[in-house]
């Protein structure tokens, strides 16, 4: 590898190899750089120019993929720093290519002009004789020689650009010009071939938008920019197939664009959807999709008719071809009513990219074109021939009526390309009114029907022989549209209407003979037989017998039943529905991963083939190049070697014979050469030590002369700055004097002017304040006044309304009555019966119901009298146990009083005699109150239970000897129920007895505690 360089010396360096005619060398030097490893971290304002250089030579030379090669490093490089550095690199490639091609078609047209030798002569011997070998023009050949190899090298720059800038979303606006550049250069230049690849390359790049999403700057489809931009291209791109008729490449883009239009946010342009749909009608014209196409039509005429701006002849031309497109739909071709599987299938993908929810027929196109009142706006001819088609019902004119109309619309270029389409049309809706009125019919009487359809001689219709006619009768009847056959013994046609036709044969259809019929064939007649007279028989019972009005309770209990239904239906159907909604969008999302998986898949197979094949073509041209560079590196050693003996025999230091350089070895020249530079190296080093020596002694006297004036040239300094200081502090104090009184005499003049502007304010807001308290006056006032007319209207509209109803109301209760009146006298007395029995069982039911409710509340206020009786009971206990209590409290706590030390006053206790626990089995456990006692009481600090077991003894003693002690309770006590249920009032304890008592503060409780233990 070279040493890297300066990017100005690479580019001075190919300068030169170009000025003196050394292209290729130039063009390696330059590719050299982009190998070295520096390479990336050059400024890329020196690598611009280099890069331009690069692209003009690669151009010149038609090295397309050392070009590639070098904007792919190039990409790399600058595409995180400067997109506009790139976009002119590219641009410059493809406009240097694009004159290469210009310049070789001037030099093949002058050469063309310039090769005829004798302009009299029409031929020469030479022409003649390469025309009976090849087959082709001079000027063919001028072409293939100079024009057809640039032609190759600006479709490989368009290719090699895209690939360069494919899948960077920072990149994203040159990529669609130079993909709309190369369109143009396809239709430009007739390249069909080129234009099926390019628009492969172009789906390619797309489908690996979502492999290359991890990547930085990767495109991102949901942005709306971006998406506006491919869809541009993609339309560029129909209108490109369009053009060149490539008309299976503009169904492919038509499906890219639906593609595309699903996956956007937000709906496209009018005008764009316009376009889309105009293009589609060619393509199904083309196709001879006769449905579709007049469906592409319709959708086109919507279009335009929501966007407007076109005049009344536009208009009226637009309209006769959405009328004629949808005439020329044959009666009773596939995708008419009926169809099962109208949703799978082509028909599918082709509603989806006009989109239509279920697949278009012709009596829907024909209802939505009246609807829109196309009839109207089209000419003379085509109401005349949608009258003939569609109004009218005369077999045996059809033809001769429809004749006319044809030869009048073949003239005129915008419906010509539609009477083939009529003809098959026509010739199906004689087929279908001849099934209608004959059950069979001459063959020699239809093709003397068809006659007139003869005579119409339009550029690719059909002659409409007797065999043409025969298999198109044929056809219809294989495909199940007609049920006819073909006598040929008696020359006759025979239309079957066998009764059992459906059974016989279950994928016969007759759908043909159905449309516009005007009586009903006898298998369908039989077919609804048994319905008819089913639906006959039910009105008739319901007219003889009418059902019995429900009662009020009845028609609520139904209609509450109905609603409770309705509402169960409508839950299971919400239900039904999210099912159903669910299993499709997991449908959806598998197809549409099973899709991107088998594109990936594609993708990926086709990227290894052509990492395969670019890997054999890099490594033929590399042992081709590795060859090629052995070559010229054992050439310029021989070069090498020559002159370097002639070199060393020149300085007399070689003694060789140049003419025989062959047998001298390289080796001993070499050798021989570097001696004589080590030679020269040491004189070259010996000068530059004495120029250094001599060099570093003048600047050892500079710097001692210099030395005394240093201390001089720095007070100088420092006086200057000072002055300079100065005056600059001046000339800034001076400046902000005068802003400061330029501002002083601003404000004074302004002021004048502040009473002047408060008035004219206060003026305006009073001014305005009264005209919008007008205005609000005014339209309070008009509201009023439309309110109270709109309150009258309604008023008088539901007078009237009512009034109607209760007239309708009247007849209607009336006709009923009298309708009713027999059936009621008859039922009278059995309904009078049944009611009385009715409401004797009701009135018993009732007693026994009042009966069982009037025990049960007795039960019930029994059982509250007991409940509250021993509560009341309960309550009593409770207050006779808590005085008993506080009674041996009161004892205990006087008996131990001596042995009690003396509190300090301001402090409480909580007092708790001691009393003696009662024998168990003298009296039973006291039921436990309410509210139980807590577990820590203060006011056991200083009582006799405190005070140890010797306290406990005297209390006990000092109670046995007063005779007060507290009797044992009866283990069960008698409850007495009070006289009324009513429960006695809590009664509240005196002061004294509320269970506290003042004592003196302690100060420590360990103190208190041992003055109880002290004896007494």
């Amino acid at each position: 590898m070279a040493p890297f360089s300066k990017p100005e010396t690479v580019l001075k360096q190919a300068e030169g190899l170009v000025s003196v005619g050394q292209t290729h060398a130039a063009l390696q030097s330059l590719t050299e750089m982009f190998s070295s490893k520096r390479f990336r971290s050059t400024p890329l304002a020196s690598l611009e120019p280099i890069m331009l250089r690069f692209i003009e030579l690669c151009v010149e030379l038609r090295k397309g993929r050392t070009a590639k090669e070098g904007l792919m490093q190039y990409k790399n490089i600058a595409q995180n720093s400067s997109v506009g550095s790139i976009e002119v690199v590219i641009n410059r490639f493809i406009q240097l290519s694009d004159a290469k091609v210009q310049e070789a078609q001037e030099k093949a047209d002058k050469a063309v002009a310039l090769d005829v030798d004798d302009l009299e002569a029409s031929e020469t011997p030479e022409s003649i004789l390469l025309g009976a070998v090849s087959g082709d023009q001079s000027k063919d050949r001028t072409d293939r020689a100079l024009v057809t190899p640039w032609l190759k090298f600006l479709w490989e720059s368009y290719r090699t650009a895209l690939e360069t800038l494919k899948n960077n979303a920072r990149l994203e606006t040159i990529y669609q010009q130079i993909a709309q550049q190369a369109f143009k250069f396809c239709l430009k230049h007739q390249r069909k071939v080129e234009f099926r690849r390019l628009c492969e390359t172009l789906r390619l790049h797309l489908s690996n938008v979502a492999k290359y999403a991890h990547q930085p700057h990767a495109i991102n489809l949901s942005d709306p920019d971006i998406l506006q931009h491919h869809l541009d291209t993609r339309f560029a791109q129909l209108n490109t197939s369009v053009e060149l008729e490539l008309w299976q490449e503009a169904f492919r883009s038509v499906e890219d664009v639906h593609n595309l239009l699903t996956m956007a946010k937000k709906a496209p342009r009018p005008a764009m959807m316009a376009n889309y749909y105009e293009k589609l009608t060619k393509i199904f014209l083309m196709s001879g999709n006769a449905l579709y196409h007049a469906a592409a039509w319709g959708r086109y005429y919507s279009v335009v008719t929501a966007i407007g701006g076109k005049s009344e002849e536009e208009m009226s031309r637009l309209a006769g071809q959405v009328l004629v497109s949808a005439l020329a739909v044959p009666v009773g071709i596939p995708g008419e009513e009926g169809t099962e599987e109208s949703s799978k299938g082509k028909g599918a993908r082709l509603s989806s990219l006009l989109g239509l929810t279920k697949t278009p027929t012709r009596a829907g196109l024909l209802r939505e074109a009246l609807s829109r009142n196309v009839l109207k706006l089209s000419p003379d001819s085509v109401k005349s021939l949608y009258n003939v088609l569609e109004v009218t019902f005369d077999p045996l004119t059809l033809c001769s009526s429809v004749a006319p109309l044809l030869k009048s619309l073949a003239s005129d270029s915008s419906y010509a390309s539609y009477v083939p389409l009529l003809q098959h049309a026509l010739l199906s809706r004689l087929l279908s009114q001849l099934s209608q009125v004959y059950s069979s019919i001459k063959i020699s009487n239809l093709l003397e029907l068809v006659v007139p359809l003869r005579e119409v001689a339009v550029e690719g219709t059909g002659s409409y022989d007797n065999e043409q006619i025969e298999a198109y009768v044929m056809g219809c009847a294989r495909r199940g549209e007609l049920n006819v056959r073909v006598d040929h013994a008696a020359g006759s046609l025979t239309f079957t209407d066998s009764p059992f036709a459906a059974v016989e044969d279950p994928s016969s259809s007759t759908s043909m003979a159905h449309i516009g019929a005007v009586q009903l064939s006898t298998s369908e007649f039989v077919r609804t037989r048994l319905g008819n007279i089913a639906l006959t028989l039910r009105n008739s019972i319901t007219t003889l017998y009418p059902p019995a009005q429900p009662t009020e309770e009845e028609q609520q209990a139904k209609f509450a039943a109905l609603a409770a239904a309705a509402q169960a239906e409508r839950k299971a159907l919400q239900i039904r529905r999210a099912l159903v909604a669910r299993r499709r969008e997991l449908l959806s999302e598998l197809s549409v991963r099973k899709e991107k998986e088998e594109q990936s898949r594609r993708a990926e197979i086709l990227r290894r083939q052509q990492e395969e094949e670019a890997r054999r073509a890099a490594q033929e041209l590399r042992n081709k190049e590795v060859e090629r560079t052995r070559k010229e590196i054992e050439n310029i050693r021989v070069e090498e070697a020559k002159k370097l003996a002639q070199s060393l025999k020149e300085k007399g230091t070689l003694k060789v014979d140049i003419k025989d350089m062959e047998g001298l070895s390289t080796d001993n020249l070499m050798r021989l050469q570097v001696e004589q530079l080590e030679k020269e190296k040491k004189e070259l080093n010996e000068r530059m030590r004495i120029l250094s020596k001599r060099l570093d002694h003048v600047e050892r006297a500079y710097r001692k002369d210099e030395r005394p004036l240093l201390a001089k040239d720095y007070e100088v300094q420092q006086a200057n700055d000072k002055a300079v200081f100065e005056e600059t502090q001046k000339a800034r104090v001076e400046a902000h004097r005068a802003a400061h009184e330029q501002d002083i005499e601003t404000k004074r003049r302004l002021t004048r002017m502040v009473e002047d502007f408060k008035q004219l304010k206060r003026s305006i807001a009073s001014r305005r304040g009264e005209e919008f308290a007008k205005k609000q006056e005014l339209a309070q006032r008009r509201m009023e006044e439309e309110k109270a007319k709109r309150r009258a209207a309604v008023l008088a509209e539901r007078e009237q309304e009512r009034l109607r109803l209760e007239e309708e109301e009247r007849i209607r209760r009336e006709q009923e009555e009298a309708e009713a009146r027999l059936e009621e006298e008859r039922l009278a007395e059995e309904r009078r019966r049944e009611e009385e029995e009715e409401a004797a069982l009701a009135a018993a039911e009732q007693k026994k119901r009042e009966e069982e409710e009037r025990s049960a509340a007795m039960r019930k206020q029994r059982e509250e009298e007991r409940q509250q009786a021993r509560e009341a009971a309960l309550r009593q206990q409770q207050r006779e146990e808590e005085a008993l209590r506080r009674q041996a409290e009161r004892k205990a706590q006087a008996a131990a009083a001596p042995a009690r030390s003396v509190p300090e006053a301001g402090a409480w206790r909580r007092s708790t005699p001691a009393v003696a626990p009662p024998s168990r089995a003298d009296t039973a456990t006291p039921p436990r109150s309410e509210s139980p006692a807590p577990k820590f009481r203060p006011g056991t600090v200083g009582g006799a239970s405190a005070g140890g077991w010797r306290a406990r003894l005297a209390a006990k003693e000092s109670g046995a000897v007063s005779g007060d002690s507290t009797p044992a309770r009866p283990a069960s006590p008698v409850v007495q129920p009070p006289a009324s249920p009513v429960p006695a009032t809590k009664e509240e304890p005196p002061k004294e007895e509320d269970g506290f008592k003042t004592v003196q503060p302690v100060r420590k409780w360990g103190a208190s505690r041992l003055g109880a233990r002290r004896p007494a």
